[in-house]
């Protein structure tokens, strides 16, 4: 265990954040794996085990992830763009549909019988690839004729097989590759036209979607119907949700009903999934939903002072690139939860159930680490070489 430890290199406090997030999420995700069981059978153990093996397969890819130097990313993500774009149309060609509506999310691995959701490769895949094109053409003159096949191809493509299933996702990774490039020095009168091009995009599918509703049935009904029971009251499945949510916070009041007492986890249907947010807060109070929020914003202060230190526009663009989306994320769970935002799916990061999820978030904090622990290495080589040319004067310091 000792060699373990003295393996890990890169940030110490990221390290301690990501473990916090991890140990504090077995509590809430057993207490609401009640509701799986009454849904799915089984027992809670058997749930708790499931979300410990996915933390625990999470934080060796973080750890695998982060030994590798974070320069070789650069290649491999124009390796991955062709196989993301594979995976993603196979994931499309699946045709899954619940309640008639288009959900082809994830793909069957073989052999071993675990579901994966490509979209969440996806989106880390895209900002690495975006960073490494942002650092690429870095402090140089560029036409926007000359991004279009190098740079927005690749990036609306990937947007484009999202949609159809998952609209937030889509927005989400739109969103966060506007900021990275706008990061990266891209000059702001082309993002006026890729926005501008992006929501045209949008209404384009919408319109084709209402002219060919057999192509992708209720996918736009499902958008809608959300959308309209956030601004106006309604009886839908969201709105149900919601009200749970709510009831739970409330009942949460300052220091909650105590681990294990929640008792709206037995009516909210994502409860240790997309609304795990609201049965922390019932179960630990306000006092347990904001130590949640300061370990995230805590998580970001790191990646920025992570990005701020690296010594390439490369490290400083993949840190931003593909740390900012996973306190984003976060965020967007919450303000789901207290009805901020109306009902995404999007989950919470480290803390809710779910494989796929925590694999890519590991993922991304492993190229975190790596960028790091890059840093530590020239710090320490450096002190090598001060410590060889001038040991007398280190010497006579001391003394």
């Amino acid at each position: 265990m000792q060699q373990l430890f003295k393996n890990i290199k890169g940030d110490r406090l990221i390290w301690a954040i990501a473990a916090l997030l991890a140990i504090f999420s077995f509590l809430p995700v057993y207490s609401a794996a009640s509701n799986l069981v009454n849904v799915g059978g089984g027992n809670t153990f058997t749930y708790f085990v499931k979300h410990f093996m996915h933390l625990f397969l999470g934080f060796a890819i973080m750890y695998g992830v982060h030994k590798i130097p974070y320069r070789y990313f650069r290649g491999l993500s124009m390796v991955m763009i062709p196989v993301v774009l594979v995976l993603l149309v196979v994931t499309i060609l699946q045709g899954t549909t619940i309640d008639g509506a288009n959900a082809s999310r994830w793909i069957r691995i073989p052999f071993v019988n675990m579901s994966f959701q490509t979209s969440t490769l996806a989106s880390v895949v895209l900002m690495v690839y975006v960073a490494r094109y942002m650092s690429k053409i870095k402090d140089k003159t560029v036409s926007f004729k000359e991004t279009i096949l190098p740079l927005w191809l690749p990036v609306f493509l990937v947007l484009i097989m999202i949609l159809p299933s998952n609209f937030s996702t889509t927005a989400l990774i739109f969103l966060m590759v506007i900021v990275l490039v706008f990061l990266g020095g891209y000059p702001i009168r082309y993002l006026a036209v890729i926005i501008g091009s992006g929501i045209l995009a949008l209404v384009m599918f919408i319109l084709v979607a209402k002219a060919f509703p057999d192509a992708m049935p209720n996918r736009i009904d499902t958008w809608m119907s959300r959308i309209e029971s956030f601004s106006d009251d309604g009886d839908t499945e969201g709105d149900y949700q919601i009200e749970k949510a709510k009831i739970a916070i409330a009942s949460g009041e300052l220091t909650g009903v105590g681990p294990g007492k929640s008792t709206q986890k037995n009516f909210l249907p994502q409860s240790s999934s997309d609304f795990i947010f609201a049965i922390i807060i019932e179960e630990y109070g306000l006092i347990g939903g904001l130590f949640l929020m300061v370990l995230y914003m805590w998580l970001l202060f790191r990646i920025v002072i992570v990005a701020q230190k690296s010594d390439t526009i490369f490290g400083k663009l993949i840190v931003l690139g593909v740390g900012i989306p996973i306190v984003f994320q976060a965020l967007i769970n919450m303000a789901v939860a207290v009805e901020l935002f109306p009902v995404t799916g999007q989950t919470l990061p480290l803390i809710s159930s779910g494989g796929t999820s925590i694999w890519m978030t590991c993922l991304a904090i492993g190229i975190i680490l790596s960028v790091s622990s890059k840093r530590e290495e020239i710090k320490e080589k450096e002190s090598d070489e001060d410590l060889e040319q001038n040991p007398l004067e280190i010497l006579s310091e001391t003394i």
